[in-house]
């Protein structure tokens, strides 16, 4: 059962009535402002760590390393916290979903063609790749890290790789988290979405009308999952 500000936020904001749409529940946002915290964290330290002007101005390497390592496993926390919310389930299982449309939007946008004229459900395919690759990185980083972190339960050749890998692997992961905020930045609608929860209909209809279209049917057919407060956007499809 989402928590109680969940349900109220979609007591508020029933799709179908208003002016907004409840797009991201008080859950969904919490696991993704934590992660991005904890994620944010692990990049600075590391840039204190392996830039030499950083590391001499920050110094305390000792300290730094702990924070690093102590906080690139956290980062994976939110996500199990949060998975007691049926909102974020519900997402996460949006995110592993690829159809047509959504490589339609991938190709357009790998052609710097208008992406909002290709029809996107809740999320689009850019999103989705980026959360894929995202996980998948993140994972990677975590087994190498541990393996630097714990270097006498592996060998030489193994502590090798691990490092070239994680170092990297690191350096995409900043650069691909830099382009996701360059995209957020450039999109105020979609901020307050993940900030407020709420989007408006217009940029629902323009960006994600399929999800708005999904949001207009469900609330003709199921009315009764409003009434008990279950949020639309966390019903599964």
């Amino acid at each position: 059962m989402p928590p109680r500000s969940d349900r109220a936020a979609a007591r508020e904001n029933p799709s179908g009535t208003g002016h907004r749409l409840l797009r991201f529940t008080a859950a969904v946002r919490w696991v993704h402002h934590a992660t991005a915290a904890l994620a944010g964290v692990c990049v600075i330290t590391a840039a204190c760590l392996y830039v030499g002007p950083l590391a001499e101005l920050v110094g305390r390497r000792r300290l730094v390393t702990i924070v690093h390592e102590w906080s690139g496993v956290a980062m994976f926390l939110p996500v199990l916290l949060g998975l007691a919310s049926r909102a974020l389930r519900s997402d996460l299982t949006r995110l592993n979903r690829f159809e047509d449309h959504d490589r339609r939007w991938l190709w357009a946008a790998v052609r710097r063609r208008r992406t909002s004229d290709i029809p996107s459900g809740k999320f689009n395919g850019g999103q989705k790749a980026y959360a894929a690759w995202t996980a998948g990185a993140g994972l990677v980083m975590l087994g190498t890290g541990l393996m630097l972190w714990f270097p006498q339960l592996f060998a030489l050749s193994l502590r090798t790789g691990a490092t070239f890998v994680h170092d990297w692997l690191a350096l995409a992961v900043a650069v691909v988290v830099a382009a996701h905020i360059g995209k957020a930045v450039g999109d105020p609608e979609a901020r307050r979405g993940m900030w407020g929860g709420t989007v408006s209909r217009a940029w629902a209809d323009r960006e994600h009308r399929l999800w708005r279209a999904e949001l207009e049917d469900h609330s003709a057919h199921s009315g009764s999952d409003r009434s008990s407060g279950v949020p639309e956007d966390s019903v599964r499809p």
